[in-house]
């Protein structure tokens, strides 16, 4: 463990966990963790009354005093209430401080994922981050139950430690070794037998079990790869029906699906190892104090209360300086999870560093034109894409951009959207107007047909069920007029066509100033598709429309039309 534990995952860890403790919520999360404390410390005390009750107990046996047993049954009845009210209000608040600090947590990864998009442009800077949804959504959950149950556990054993090493130091007394003629005693004997077996265990325990943390980060990250291959093959199940391609994703599956069984058998063999000598110390932790402490029962220095006592003061010493032992497994864990929440830290950072550093500069001002200056589009190999573009759209204009496939046309959209890194020069938008791009395929949100018809903005001055009905009956989809509170996977049961027809409705329903469309009517015959531009041209009557396309046909739609070649040039027609 110690091999594995470096002051760069010292840090992360740090990192991680500092956040939520200084956080605008730290006064509430620190008297829940207050009131967890002293719970543990009173569960603690109650382990020493009922050591002290061992000693009691087990003395009015050896006397048969039965008025003296009846008064320790009570004595236990009282203790072992406290005990378990103790535990059932430990384990309360410490899930209640879990679900406070993982909500806080998850928000806050959730707004660094999403800001300055870096869910998108990870994909484009960072091939080395996988499922960022598994880190966000079991990760997260991991390490806060995992820093609590350690943190907690550490805090309660070091506490027993403490109180009950005074108890067997006292309890033990000295014992004799003869040396040179002479006895040696050694005061409190059985506190030295108790570190020297736990250090002993602790040590056999890191050197058996140390491989874990590679094989546990390894195993989150193969079931996380093969949950996404399923994802992927629900998500596109139609295009694989129709190519037939089910035994390509079953060999796909069964692969990555081995990758998961060969490190599991892998950590099934390093955990089996473990547990033999996990189970083979405690089992032996049972009878070992008893046989050491013994010689004083048998030589009557000690009752039978005292030698219960005594063994029940060595577990409870044993047991904490056994922690590391029994919690490797956890620790293993623990650790790979935080490497992987730092690696995907790291990764949402070189985003953003990214974002601070870009050369494409997006600037706005009041009474603008759209305009872009001097713009060069790269890909993210450096290769130039685009050159010196400069182009300025008023309100009201139509532009049309053509090219053949792969000269970046698409990759000027997401340039104009703000969502491409790579290149230099200035874009200038208006201030306080108002932007929407269409892809080629409709994203529909999950939930009810109304929030895709008005994703992603939710207060637009055209919401009334009349008027979505009717902008939905100009663009030909009066058949799901009956169906805008009904919620299904409209991605998924509707037409790529259909989807498309819902994107020119939000349009409508949203007035943008500037309207760009990226192959939005691919799917559409040409006949629908011009019915559809009509629609803009009334209904965005001072909008700018800029479409991406093939079609000849589009070029009726549009007053200018920008060319772009496979070797980054371009020209500008009117």
């Amino acid at each position: 463990m110690i091999k594995t534990v470096n002051w760069n995952f010292i840090q992360g860890m740090w990192q991680i966990t500092k956040g939520y403790w200084i956080s605008g919520e730290k006064w509430r999360a620190r008297l829940l963790l207050g009131i967890i404390v002293g719970l543990n410390l009173g569960h603690v005390y109650v382990f020493v009354l009922l050591n002290e009750w061992n000693n009691t107990f087990y003395n009015t046996l050896q006397n048969h005093d039965k008025p003296g047993f009846v008064s320790a049954l009570g004595t236990f009845s009282i203790l072992a209430t406290c005990h378990i009210v103790l535990a059932v209000y430990e384990l309360y608040m410490q899930q209640l401080l879990e679900i406070k600090w993982r909500r806080w947590l998850t928000q806050e990864y959730l707004q660094k994922w999403l800001q300055k998009r870096s869910y998108y442009r990870m994909q484009l800077t960072d091939n080395s981050t996988d499922n960022p949804d598994q880190r966000i959504s079991e990760d997260l959950k991991l390490f806060v139950n995992l820093t609590l149950r350690l943190s907690l556990g550490l805090l309660k054993a070091t506490v027993t430690l403490l109180s009950f090493i005074a108890i067997l130091w006292n309890l033990s007394g000295p014992f004799s070794i003869p040396l040179g003629g002479n006895d040696v005693s050694i005061p409190g004997y059985m506190v030295w037998v108790a570190v020297i077996y736990a250090t002993v265990g602790t040590w056999l325990t890191a050197k058996i079990g140390n491989p874990l943390v590679g094989l546990t980060y390894s195993q989150q990250r193969y079931e996380a790869d093969f949950r996404f291959s399923l994802m992927r093959l629900r998500e596109n199940s139609e295009s694989i029906a129709l190519y037939g391609g089910e035994k390509q994703e079953q060999d796909n599956l069964s692969k990555r699906f081995h990758m998961v069984v060969n490190n599991f058998r892998d950590l099934m063999l390093r955990q089996k190892k473990l547990t033999w000598f996990t189970s083979g110390y405690s089992q032996i932790a049972i009878i070992f104090p008893l046989v050491v402490a013994a010689p004083r029962y048998f030589s009557n220095q000690i009752q039978l209360g005292g030698l219960m006592q005594i063994s029940s003061a060595f577990g409870r010493v044993q047991d904490a300086l056994s922690f590391f032992v029994e919690s490797y497994s956890l620790f293993a864990e623990w650790q790979a999870v935080i490497n992987r929440l730092n690696g995907f830290s790291n990764s949402i950072n070189k985003v953003h560093y990214i974002s601070e550093k870009e050369k494409i500069k997006v600037t706005h001002g009041e009474h603008l034109p759209f305009q872009v200056s001097q713009l060069h589009i790269n890909l993210p190999n450096g290769e130039r894409l685009l050159k010196k573009l400069d182009l300025t759209i008023n309100k009201g204009d139509s532009l049309l951009i053509m090219g053949p496939s792969g000269c970046g046309k698409s990759t000027l959209m997401r340039t104009l959207a703000g969502i491409w890194p790579f290149g230099e020069g200035n874009i200038t938008i208006p201030t306080e107007k108002k932007l929407l791009f269409l892809s080629q395929k409709s994203y529909l949100p999950l939930g009810t047909l109304r929030q895709s018809l008005l994703y992603p903005y939710n207060n637009s001055g055209f919401t009334t069920d009349e008027n979505i009905r009717k902008v939905m009956a100009l663009c030909k989809l009066n058949d799901l007029a009956d169906k805008l509170d009904k919620v299904e996977d409209w991605s998924h049961i509707l037409s790529l066509g259909e989807q498309q027809k819902i994107a020119f409705v939000r349009a409508i329903l949203h007035q943008p100033n500037w309207l760009f469309l990226d192959e939005a009517t691919s799917a559409i015959d040409e006949a629908t598709e011009k019915e559809l531009y009509k629609l803009l041209q009334t209904h965005l009557k001072d909008a700018a429309i800029i479409s991406v396309g093939h079609r000849s046909t589009l070029t009726n739609y549009h007053a200018k039309k920008l060319v772009i070649d496979n070797i980054g040039n371009w020209r500008l027609d009117s």
